[in-house]
């Protein structure tokens, strides 16, 4: 009589019921998402914005329009790059916000017309100008917005559009004349030409004249292109 033989497989385990609690996961607790990377957040500093065109106006000056990236921009500023492209977009953007804020000191050159008496506009007028570039706090800025204009077509368009509608067209509003506008360009050529062989260019003598002379030079020929027939 033979004996009966084990079964081959041990008995399986008794599984869990579907309504078994399950364990909880193990680990610390998932961390929630992160912000998108450049996007600023609400408390975003005031300041941000500033830091970025003072970084663009340096970058600008040391390695002019072309050379300059909004990367670099934006590194020099100690943000990220969407941050930049947040506030002001393309670079020829960032260039024009960066040429208006270092122009700024000079769009108030026009009210220097309506301070006194009209034979008197082209001293007035020379003496504000050339007193801005005098000043190595406003000049600074200036300096780095106009070599990159010397140097880049792109660049020389946004300061062009800048000088036209800001400054030229604002003198022309307060001559009571028909070639308003065109005595206004002549005006304005005169002193920013003569600024940029000065101050970027740096052409000797003129860049060691003492101001008042260069004043006493060009204020008759401002004069002549703003008021006589």
């Amino acid at each position: 009589m033979t004996e009966p033989t084990a079964s081959a497989e041990p008995p399986s385990e008794p599984t869990a019921s579907a309504e078994s609690p399950s364990e909880p996961p193990s680990g610390p607790p998932p961390e929630p998402p992160a912000r998108r990377r450049g996007r600023p957040s609400r408390a975003e500093s005031a300041g941000t914005r500033d830091r970025i065109l003072t970084a663009a106006r340096e970058e600008f000056s040391a390695h002019g329009y072309d050379k300059t990236s909004v990367r670099q921009i934006a590194k020099a500023a100690g943000v990220d790059s969407a941050l930049v492209h947040h506030y002001f977009g393309t670079k020829e953007q960032v260039f024009a916000a960066a040429v208006e804020v270092a122009f700024a000191p000079a769009l108030a050159a026009p009210d220097t017309l309506a301070e006194g008496p009209p034979d008197g506009v082209g001293e007035r007028l020379a003496r504000f100008v050339f007193g801005v570039w005098e000043n190595p706090t406003t000049r600074a800025p200036l300096l780095a917005i106009l070599r990159s204009a010397v140097t880049n077509e792109t660049a020389a368009a946004v300061f062009r559009r800048l000088v036209a509608a800001q400054l030229v067209r604002r003198v022309a509003a307060r001559l009571d004349l028909p070639d308003a506008e065109l005595r206004a360009e002549l005006a304005a050529a005169q002193l920013v030409g003569t600024a940029l062989m000065r101050y970027v260019l740096k052409l000797e003598p003129l860049a060691s004249a003492d101001v008042e002379e260069i004043i006493a030079r060009v204020s008759p020929v401002v004069q002549k292109h703003l008021t006589q027939p």
